[in-house]
């Protein structure tokens, strides 16, 4: 049988491949743009017929049919390793449950402990040697379908193919079934236009930047402003090691200053394990040499990230409090997004020599009331800590940065309500010093 009579016998519609799925079995959907929305939705017709199958998937987009579909979770239970803007929402209605995670060690919570009874997600059409490319989900997919009892496929033919170093994609023999059907283009997610304090904060970090430096620009509006930015400034060959590729990354290439040559690792290659963003992006990425998609396990352990030298990893954070303790993922018990890599890259970014990690946040929020809150706080009260204090490095808000790397507790105090909106330094300061981490000299 050769490999197109294969894909042949193989292929079903969304309605027949979803049959082999049984009540109580663990399913898996992959990540962002590459989640089966065709499957998804086959599936959740199906859910007076089923009783707890447990979904996991993460960064959708929305919507997923088999949460939506059934609102006391009887018959579905979904699940996210990082949660998009969309599965928060979901996470508000009580629709889904987030999974504790570091990414780096996802594909290896499954390898070692989890179950996959069906792995289910999108990929590109398959090519004349019987492969498809696991395109913008290649950070974690391999993993997901080597541990799955039953592979099925949804082709999307939208998704760019993404180069890799390896495990970015499956052949034809190791899936159990192909669908097919037509598909929406792809979902965008262009850069925000900037706020005046994320400009503010932008220009604290670029001074610590320097030519050759090697940028993972996290998840979400901030951290692709000062990639934005970047191209505006002097700097000259930066590189790109990142978990996720988004739009920042195009800009810098476009202005000439992403050429990956001063790279310690991986010279010449912008290594990513996930990519979304606006059509252009879609397109840049597509068959392009320059970029190489691997497995998050390895492109997000710090040994692998140490290796690139002045490394930069800038990600948000939502609040710090006066002991360094930095929460990214909830505002008290609600819950935001997760962990991702920012853990694993300010780990990795401190062992890089030269390397630098930033927190970034704006110093204050508002509330649906219109009222002021800092984001520096006194302590903590329930809300997820992201990063121990023991890690720290630089905080940076639109009043300034600090490094907090080595700080006593009463020289992080000092530092942090530095750079606190000045409505709220003196506030602080009296709960430093109730928390006796306060000295007079400060003063």
């Amino acid at each position: 049988m050769n490999i197109i009579q294969e894909y042949q016998s193989k292929l079903r519609t969304p309605e027949q491949a979803v049959q082999v799925i049984k009540s109580g079995d663990w399913v898996d959907y992959s990540t962002n743009v590459c989640t089966p929305v065709l499957l998804d939705r086959a599936l959740a017709e199906r859910k007076d017929e089923l009783q707890d199958v447990k979904i996991r998937g993460n960064l959708a987009f929305g919507p997923v049919m088999a949460a939506e579909c059934d609102p006391t979770r009887e018959h579905f239970i979904y699940n996210s390793w990082h949660c998009s803007a969309y599965e928060r929402r979901l996470c508000d209605r009580g629709l889904c449950s987030y999974i504790p995670m570091i990414f780096r060690n996802v594909v290896p919570y499954y390898r070692h402990f989890l179950t996959v009874n069906v792995a289910m997600m999108c990929v590109t059409p398959m090519d004349k040697h019987g492969y498809f490319n696991l395109s913008c989900a290649a950070g974690v997919a391999k993993g997901i379908l080597d541990k799955a009892d039953i592979v099925i496929l949804e082709v999307n033919e939208h998704l760019p193919w993404i180069y890799g170093g390896f495990d970015e994609c499956i052949h034809i023999s190791e899936v159990d079934y192909v669908v097919e059907g037509p598909h929406d283009p792809l979902p965008e997610f262009p850069i925000p236009s900037p706020s005046k304090e994320d400009i503010m904060i932008a220009e604290q970090i670029l001074p610590f930047i320097r030519d050759g430096a090697t940028l993972q620009l996290g998840i979400g509006s901030l951290p692709n402003v000062v990639g934005k930015m970047l191209c505006e400034s002097d700097l000259r060959d930066l590189g790109m090691h990142t978990e996720l590729c988004g739009d920042a990354y195009y800009e810098l290439f476009k202005a000439g200053k992403l050429t990956n040559k001063k790279k310690t690792y991986r010279p010449g290659k912008g290594v990513t394990g996930m990519v979304f963003g606006s059509k252009t992006l879609y397109d840049w990425v597509d068959r392009n040499p320059m970029i190489a998609a691997e497995p998050l396990e390895h492109v997000n352990a710090a040994e692998t990230i140490a290796m690139q030298d002045n490394m930069a990893a800038i990600n948000n954070c939502i609040a710090v409090d006066l002991y360094g303790q930095i929460s990214a993922e909830s505002a008290g018990f609600r819950h935001i997004s997760g962990t991702g890599g920012q853990l694993d890259y300010l780990t990795g970014a401190a062992m890089s020599r030269g390397g630098k990690a930033f927190a970034c946040m704006t110093s204050t929020f508002t509330d649906k009331e219109g009222k002021v809150h800092s984001r520096i706080v006194p302590h903590f009260n329930g809300d997820i800590i992201t990063i121990p204090r023991s890690q720290d490095h630089f905080i940076v808000t639109e009043y300034g940065a600090v490094n907090l790397a080595g700080r006593s507790v009463w020289e992080r105090a000092e530092m942090l309500i530095s750079i606190a909106h000045p409505d709220f330094r003196d506030e602080l300061i009296k709960e430093a010093e109730k928390q006796k981490i306060w000295l007079n000299r400060n003063r």
